[in-house]
């Protein structure tokens, strides 16, 4: 621990830091070993750039003064409105020592932020202060590139009760708790007060002397006696104590620690040589100092001294000295002297408006001085009011324009005193050079207020005692004395009493403002000449606007008489407007009226005609003139009377005879007295109806017309064609119109003329109600045209005439057989199924078919023929085998003949094959040969199935499938077992219904030599059933199949049977159950959630029973996610994707996605959740 630097006798020891603080390391800068009371801000600090410099205080901590064992606070304010975070703030004592490390008992810093005002406040607490905390302090302030910091004193009194007696407690403080030197004891505040106290008394016992004469087991004892709680640090310090000094070779006297003085002083260092020949060197921060005015170099004898003159700031540095191989350093410190206030402020009272100039001398030139209003620091801001002005010791405050706010307390303060002085800023006296006039202004022209008193202060204006604020509409001005108030187009609210009231005197200026507009009435709503049209029957509210200040009187006149404010026709007159009323308006009703506006500034007078108009009578009964197959033409006559207003179209009407119900024709007002009605139901009795419509309504409707129904011809027949003809006949054919209508067909006509004439003959005299029609009596060789037509209640539709002429000669056509594809290679048919074969040809006249089964007639009780002129059908109801041949069908006209042959054959399923015998047995093969079947089911064999069995179990295994020879080797049995087969014949139908099996079975042994086998007594292979495999717990999917598997043996075979909760289950169409080599499984067919439950398998044969059971969960699927997590399917980019599920089920399948067949998403994943 460094010790006290020794300065000058004249000066004061160093302040020590405050509590919990420690000195600097040895070791660290030397320059930081000791720190005086008054010193600033570190050069860093001083070297900022200005520009980064910026005033975030809105609140400084100011100097202050505590007594010793008092508390105080310091408390320092940052806006942060335009801070995106909390500014960083340090606290400093002296230049380095950061007080944030140092907090504890004495010393505490707070931080708060108010939300509402969004202000910083950071405090710092000095709790019982001590001596040793007096000195200047600083506040740093920084936030991204803005910074700011002030400083402040703190001024420590002595207490007015006697001083405490030393606490040698108090200086064994640690250091530095956490860091290298934790544990070292700070005796600077108890050195301070021993120094001071030292002329006064001496303490009686010096314990470092006790300690340093005493025996190490008594170092506790002596601890405990004198309060010493920190046993670590004390012997740490005993062994610095202890620690012998090395005696230097080179000097016999060397350097001070330290050294200190004033600001232009003069400073001496001296060393003492052992050996006075040796080279001696003086250094300053490392540069070797050369003599000059101002180092001086003096040789005597030993001692080697240094002077340095006018000592600046500047020579604040580390020196030492070198003499040989060794050397010799020291700290030198430069103080600045303090500043003293010479001649103080003086109390000044002034006017408002004033230049006010508080002025002091300081004993230096240029020196630090802060101004105080109110104990708040004032800058010398360009924005701000207050100019600071320095001229050599003269330090001035201009005030260019006081004001009433500036009467406050001014001080100034330097390093060394302070002054203070009250400025008191008063009004003059108010006198009012030119008051405001009374007028009378007409409505929309300028109202000018204008008013001049004694003082050019700011003032407010009042209109009926609302106070004024400048708008676009209202403006208000002020030039030095003069106060303007203008108002460019007045309205009637600005009449009042309006008064102009000086700031911050008790006095107003008053004057009336009178608004007059001359009467006017506003008829723009109406319409040509004033005219206004109002309904018979309706009331009438006609309103016109009026304006005129004062409010001008109404009278309301028709004719020579005046309208009162009573009765049907009325009058009312409200400030803004007046209206006419006229209850029930009628027709007599029409005709001018006049109304008339009077006030003091003027008259105004108008004409208003008034027009009642009606709705127009009602039509005449329609003329319905012409009527159609859904429409109809009618006409009408305009209505008698109009009701006073043109006739704007007609509505028209229609309904029913037999209905009430009238529906609307035309949506938009037909122009003309003719109308089409449309879209009517033929066959129907229709009425309709007329209204006249005009501007003011619509009429009463017209009379009903005369009932009339919508009828019409069919349309023409359709397809007519030639049917026969003969040497006297024509048969024609037709097919009915395509349009009959509701009038129905009643028949038709059939017309013919010969060719080269225009004279029709009726074929019929009577309607006809057939489409086939033989025109009889016509001469052989003629040609003749036909024409038929369609008749009903409307009349005859369009003749359908045949496209050419009919030659009147029967023609013969040869007989030919239209044999379908199908029928051309041999029709197959399985026994049982029905045959249904029909055959077109063509023939005339009176074509003859016969038909034969392979040459021989049909029996036609067991097939059904069916002859008609275009075709002819053969029908077996139930094929058998018998049916199978050849048909032959024979078609004849006359003395020609044509034939044609159909092969039916009829099939059905092969009988079983023949003797099948075991050809041969080697190794693990056997050769089988048979027969083919007898009866090959009237089909050829297409193959045979082989199917070996064990003797021992008899269970049938397939062993070859649509095998075509009729012999066959068997691979891969196993030796030592004994084999039967047998075999199935196939053919189209499927397999044979029987097998035909060996007589003898088939032992595979093994090769080699003969083996005796030995005489065994029959094993008892009787055995209870045992479970080999459990069933295992599972899961389900509601709607898909779920099996559960175990495996049992036991010997008799053990009968297997399923139980649910329990309950044994049968006949339920919802389960399968299958057993086989052992292996039971239960398949539950689509389950639901009510499928869950514990499931049963329970085996039983003569010597016991045995179960296995476990417990099936059936999830179900929501919203297309079953859980927990594996993914089906991923769809993006809006393309659309089929979509299946794992387990390769169409998306559509399943049960809550029944209509889906793709799907389309975007960045969309549904999974499976199990």
């Amino acid at each position: 621990m460094p010790e006290p630097t020794k300065k000058d006798e004249t000066e004061n020891e160093s302040a020590p830091p405050p509590p919990e603080q420690t000195t600097p390391q040895e070791g660290g800068n030397e320059k930081s070993k000791v720190w005086s009371l008054g010193e600033g801000a570190p050069e860093e600090s001083e070297k900022r750039d200005d520009s980064q410099r910026s005033t975030l205080f809105i609140e400084k901590p100011q100097s202050g003064t505590v007594s010793v064992g008092g508390n105080i606070t310091f408390i320092a304010k940052v806006e942060a409105k335009d801070l995106l975070r909390k500014p960083n703030v340090k606290w400093f004592k002296g230049k380095w020592m950061d007080l944030a490390s140092k907090a504890g008992k004495h010393l505490q810093l707070k931080e708060s932020f108010e939300r509402h005002t969004k202000i910083h406040t950071f405090e710092m607490h000095i709790i019982k202060a001590k001596e040793n905390y007096a000195g200047n302090y600083r506040c740093e302030v920084s936030y991204k590139d803005k910074f700011d910091s002030c400083s402040f004193d703190l001024e420590v009194t002595e207490s007015s009760q006697a001083a405490p007696s030393i606490d040698i407690r108090s200086a064994f403080k640690r250091s530095g708790e956490g860091q290298e030197d934790a544990g070292e004891l700070d005796f600077s505040g108890l050195l301070k007060r021993r120094e001071v106290k030292q002329q006064e008394e001496e303490p009686e016992v010096d314990v470092w002397d006790l300690l340093k004469n005493a025996n190490p087991s008594e170092y506790e004892k002596i601890a405990f006696q004198y309060g010493i709680t920190d046993l670590r640090g004390m012997l740490k310090r005993l062994k610095r104590m202890r620690r012998e000094v090395k005696k230097s070779a080179a000097f016999a006297k060397g350097l001070d620690p330290a050294y200190q003085v004033d600001k232009g002083g003069k400073v001496r260092f001296m060393v003492e040589l052992a050996d006075p020949t040796v080279e001696l060197k003086w250094y300053k921060n490392g540069q070797e100092i050369r003599p000059s005015a101002k180092y001086i170099f003096e040789h005597k004898g030993n001692q080697r001294i240094l002077f340095i003159n006018n000592c600046s700031m500047t020579d604040d540095a580390r020196y030492y000295v070198t003499a040989g191989d060794e050397k010799c350093s020291t700290e030198l410190f430069v103080r600045d002297p303090p500043i003293l206030v010479t001649k103080g402020l003086e109390d000044t009272n002034t006017y408002v408006g004033e230049r006010v100039e508080l002025s002091c001398e300081v004993s230096e030139d240029d020196a630090n001085v802060k101004w105080f209003r109110n104990g708040v620091e004032l800058t010398n801001d360009p924005k701000s009011r207050y100019r600071i002005k320095v001229e050599g010791k003269k330090h001035t405050l201009i005030i260019e324009e006081a004001a009433k706010n500036d009467t406050a307390t001014y001080s100034v303060m330097t390093t060394g005193g302070q002054s203070e002085a009250k400025l008191a800023v008063d009004l003059r006296p108010l006198k009012i050079s030119l008051a405001l006039e009374d007028q009378t202004v007409r409505l929309g022209q300028e109202i000018h207020l204008k008013c001049e008193i004694s003082e050019n202060v700011e003032g407010k204006w009042y209109k009926n005692g609302q106070l004024i604020e400048a708008s676009d509409r209202v403006k208000l001005y002020h030039k030095g004395r003069i106060h303007r108030f203008v108002i460019p187009a007045s309205a009637v609210d600005d009449e009042g009493e309006y008064m102009f009231v000086p700031d911050a005197y008790n006095i107003n200026i008053p004057c009336k403002v009178h608004i007059v507009d001359p009467p006017k009435l506003h008829l723009d709503g109406l319409g040509e000449n004033n005219t206004v049209t109002v309904v018979a029957g309706s009331k009438l509210r006609l309103e016109i606007p009026i304006t005129g200040e004062p409010t001008p009187k109404v009278v309301w006149s028709r004719g020579d008489k005046g309208i009162t404010d009573s009765g049907r026709i009325r009058a009312e007159t409200y400030p803004d407007s007046s209206c006419l009323v006229i209850d029930t308006a009628e027709r007599e009703d029409s005709g001018p009226f006049r109304i008339t506006l009077k006030n003091e500034a003027g008259e105004d007078t108008a004409l208003i005609n008034i027009k009642v108009v009606d709705v127009p009578d009602p039509p005449q009964a329609p003329n319905v003139t012409e009527v159609g197959e859904d429409w109809c033409i009618m006409t009408w006559e305009p209505p008698a009377n109009d009701g006073g207003s043109p006739i704007l179209g007609y509505f028209i009407e229609r309904k029913k005879k037999q209905s009430s119900r009238w529906m609307r024709l035309n949506f938009e007002l037909c122009k003309e007295t003719t109308f089409e009605p449309k879209k009517m139901i033929e066959g129907v009795a229709y009425e309709v109806r007329v209204f006249a419509v005009n501007a003011i309504g619509m009429s009463k409707p017209s009379m009903p017309s005369k009932s009339f129904v919508p009828l019409a011809v069919t349309s023409p027949p359709t397809l007519l064609a030639v049917d026969g003809v003969t040497d006297t006949t024509v048969t024609m054919k037709w097919r009915p119109p395509d349009q009959i209508g509701a009038a129905g067909l009643d028949g038709y006509v059939v017309e013919y003329c010969f060719e080269g004439t225009d004279e029709w003959i009726v074929a019929n005299p009577e309607l006809t109600d057939k489409t086939k029609f033989t025109i009889t009596g016509l001469p052989t060789g003629s040609k003749i045209l036909v024409r038929v037509k369609a008749v009903n209640a409307a009349g005859e539709s369009e003749p359908r005439y045949h496209p050419q002429p009919i030659l009147v000669k029967e023609v013969i056509e040869p007989p030919k057989i239209r044999l379908p594809r199908h029928l051309k290679q041999t029709y197959t048919r399985r026994v049982g199924e029905t045959v249904n074969l029909v055959i077109p040809f063509q023939g005339k006249p009176r074509a003859k078919v016969s038909w034969q089964k392979n040459g021989s007639p049909i029996d036609k009780n067991e097939i059904n023929i069916r002859n008609t002129e275009n075709d002819t059908i053969i029908f077996i109801r139930k094929a058998e085998r018998g049916h199978s041949g050849e048909y032959d069908m024979t078609v004849e006209v006359e003395n020609l003949v044509d034939k044609a042959t159909i092969d039916i054959q009829i099939v059905d399923r092969p009988g079983p094959p023949e003797i099948v015998t075991i050809e041969d047995v080697w190794g693990e093969n056997v050769n089988l040969s048979w027969k083919p079947p007898k009866d090959d089911g009237n089909a050829a064999i297409t193959g045979y199935t082989i199917q070996k069995a064990d003797k021992k179990s008899m269970e049938w295994f397939t062993v070859i499938e649509h095998y075509h020879r009729t012999s066959a080797t068997i691979n891969e049995l196993i030796i030592g077992n004994e084999y039967y087969f047998r075999v199935f014949a196939e053919n189209m139908c499927g397999l044979s219904e029987d097998a035909t099996m060996t007589k003898e079975s088939a032992l595979i042994a093994k090769d080699g030599k003969v083996y005796k086998y030995p005489v065994y007594d029959d094993f008892d292979f009787s055995e209870r059933p045992l479970f080999t495999q459990p069933l295992v717990n599972t899961f389900a999917i509601a709607g898909y199949n779920a099996t559960l598997n175990c495996s049992v043996r036991g010997n008799p075979k053990p009968k297997i049977t399923w139980l649910k909760n329990k309950v044994l289950i049968m006949n339920d169409p919802r389960y399968r159950m299958f057993s086989n080599q052992g292996v039971c499984t239960l398949e539950i067919r689509k389950p639901s959630p009510y499928d869950g439950g514990t499931y049963t398998c329970r085996a039983v044969n003569e010597l016991g029973e045995a179960e296995v059971d476990c417990k099936l969960e059936v999830k179900v699927i929501y919203h297309g996610v079953i859980n927990p997590g594996e993914p089906i399917c991923l769809a993006g980019n809006n393309q659309v994707y089929n979509v299946h599920t794992p387990l390769d089920i169409p998306f559509h399948s399943l049960p809550l996605f029944p209509h889906a067949n793709a799907f389309s998403a975007c960045k969309v994943c549904i999974y499976f959740l199990f």
